[in-house]
């Protein structure tokens, strides 16, 4: 198919290929909706122009169009998806230079961000509020993210089988596509399959829920899921309690903030969250880190004046 693509062809057009031929198939569905997302942006910004007439001057006008409407970090995002499509065109001989060169990315100024996560006390009072039947109900799902920090999906994902009650912990191995029409798919990356420790108070609530149920069926899906229905009875728990209202991807940011603010290393908290790096730890709770330096800071000096 992109042998086919000619310097005059239109940029979006050849993207749209570039798409089918190298990222279909190879990455995840949700992935690959960004993609073509952003192909429906280039045939929108760019309708016009062909790939021999995409220099830096043009490359630059079409991040400043799009981060118009976007913020800096979703512009990044637009730009990563398309450099990889625009080097394999110079490599062709489609276009003459890298026009991504020295781009300079732009973007709107962050909107103010919702309260992520909880405090101790907070997620004290969340917690305490659930209405925990002898029953598996969404309260249980809430209460195991918060104790986890386990994605949405993960959590969706669970089966009788994942649980190892003797040595308290939880099996992450694949994910519930709930954004579509159900089943099992793998994790986000080869670093989300791990095994997640868990308390023993966790333990024994937990295997007393699930012995009479299918061992290889999800506990919490009895037919299709909305993200919005738990967000929506979270809500009224968090409000119920007095504490400031999360998402359920919130939990996870609680859950990552309690570890690091007691103590837990990076690389730890990393492994547990199933990050593929720790890079993307230190810059997801970067604030917490920088709080906890200036301790750190505080805390060598007092040892330091005690030595005269």
């Amino acid at each position: 198919m992109l042998s086919e693509i000619k310097k005059t062809d239109l940029f979006w057009d050849y993207y749209l290929k570039w798409i089918t031929v190298y990222k279909q198939g190879a990455i995840r569905d949700v992935t690959l909706a960004k993609y073509f997302m952003t192909q429906k942006w280039l045939k929108k910004l760019i309708p016009d122009l062909m790939l021999k007439d995409m220099n830096r001057i043009n490359y630059q006008q079409l991040l400043n169009d799009y981060a118009k409407e976007h913020e800096r970090q979703t512009t990044m995002d637009f730009h990563h998806q398309l450099k990889g499509a625009i080097l394999d065109a110079v490599d062709e001989g489609l276009i003459e230079r890298d026009p991504t060169r020295k781009a300079i990315i732009k973007g709107k100024q962050e909107a103010v961000k919702k309260t992520r996560f909880l405090n101790q006390f907070e997620l004290h009072m969340l917690l305490t509020s659930l209405k925990l039947e002898n029953k598996i109900s969404w309260e249980w799902f809430i209460l195991l993210l918060a104790k986890t920090g386990i994605r949405f999906s993960e959590g969706l994902g669970l089966t009788p089988d994942d649980f190892d009650f003797k040595h308290q912990r939880i099996s992450i191995s694949k994910t519930w596509n709930y954004k579509e029409d159900g089943g099992f798919q793998p994790t986000k990356n080869s670093s989300s399959v791990r095994k997640v420790q868990i308390d023993w108070q966790t333990v024994v609530q937990f295997s007393e829920l699930l012995k009479d149920l299918p061992r290889d069926k999800p506990i919490f899906v009895n037919g299709k899921v909305y993200n919005s229905t738990v967000n929506d009875i979270l809500e009224r728990y968090c409000k119920k309690a007095n504490v400031p209202v999360i998402s359920i991807h919130g939990l996870r940011h609680t859950h990552a903030s309690l570890l690091l603010f007691s103590g837990v290393s990076i690389a730890s908290v990393a492994r547990r969250l199933g990050h593929a790096s720790i890079n993307t730890t230190q810059k997801t709770y970067l604030h917490i880190i920088l709080e906890l330096e200036n301790k750190d800071v505080d805390l060598m000096m007092r040892s330091l004046s005690g030595l005269s």
